[in-house]
């Protein structure tokens, strides 16, 4: 089975059609946003139309969460009061653009997906969150150390847990004792669609393939690809510098930061 995993759009509607573009060209069975739809441009009533017209099972994002509740605070970790203030510049505006419709779809958005899969004598258990499982905002950085990596996991009964929020893709694979056999889980941040922060300003989803013989026992028997796509970024970029939006967006999306 091949699984499409993406996350973190931020209202940036090239990127996302570009981002459409590129998975009708492939192959899979199934696909998964794992929220932050709006939030940083222009177009969060445009995200959310295309995410629903093709009916893709999403979750909420912190941004999402916020805007649902049409709060001022999206739940970002800004570190600077230039960051602050312009970080409430763009919520402002979000909550301004987003409609009725659009901020009831984001109130409803699940927190988790959980799927089950129960191949051989295993069961393998996919654990779909924004942040991470205690927390819609919880930052999961790849220098996370591995012992709390594997402890939240397994509080969640997570064998491969899927995440966006930093921004950043990675994938971890983690070795643990069960009953004295090894139990491989794995930690797979997808990265951005639409506001990466890597320093590619490309954007970045994840192929997760799970075939038959899939088990928590072989760390191999899952496959994780990250794929990166270009899109229109001056069009993007455009769009938050004719808004009230901060220059700095703009520049972020051609720094890829």
């Amino acid at each position: 089975m091949k699984i499409i995993l993406f996350s973190d759009i931020h209202a940036n509607l090239p990127a996302l059609k570009a981002f459409f573009e590129d998975i009708d060209k492939r192959e899979y069975d199934a696909i998964y946003c794992l929220g932050d739809l709006v939030g940083y441009n222009i177009w969060p009533n445009e995200v959310i139309e295309e995410i629903r017209k093709r009916k893709i099972p999403t979750i909420a994002g912190n941004y999402d969460f916020g805007i649902g509740r049409k709060s001022d605070d999206c739940g970002c970790a800004y570190k600077t009061d230039e960051e602050k203030a312009n970080g409430a510049i763009s919520i402002s505006l979000t909550n301004e653009l987003v409609n009725d419709k659009s901020r009831a779809y984001l109130r409803t958005l699940p927190a988790h997906i959980k799927v089950e899969f129960q191949l051989n004598s295993d069961q393998l258990n996919l654990l779909l969150v924004h942040g991470s499982p205690r927390k819609i905002n919880e930052y999961l950085f790849e220098d996370r150390v591995e012992k709390s990596m594997v402890r939240i996991m397994d509080q969640a009964d997570a064998d491969i847990m899927c995440f966006g929020h930093t921004h950043k893709p990675y994938h971890r694979i983690f070795n643990s004792n069960d009953n004295n056999t090894s139990r491989f889980r794995h930690a797979i941040n997808l990265g951005s669609i639409g506001k990466p922060k890597d320093n590619d300003k490309r954007g970045s989803y994840v192929i997760l393939e799970i075939d038959e013989n899939a088990s928590v026992l072989d760390k191999d028997s899952i496959s994780v690809e990250f794929v990166k796509f270009d899109y229109d970024i001056e069009t993007a970029a455009k769009a938050v510098e004719d808004s009230i939006l901060p220059n700095s967006y703009a520049e972020n999306l051609r720094n890829g930061f």
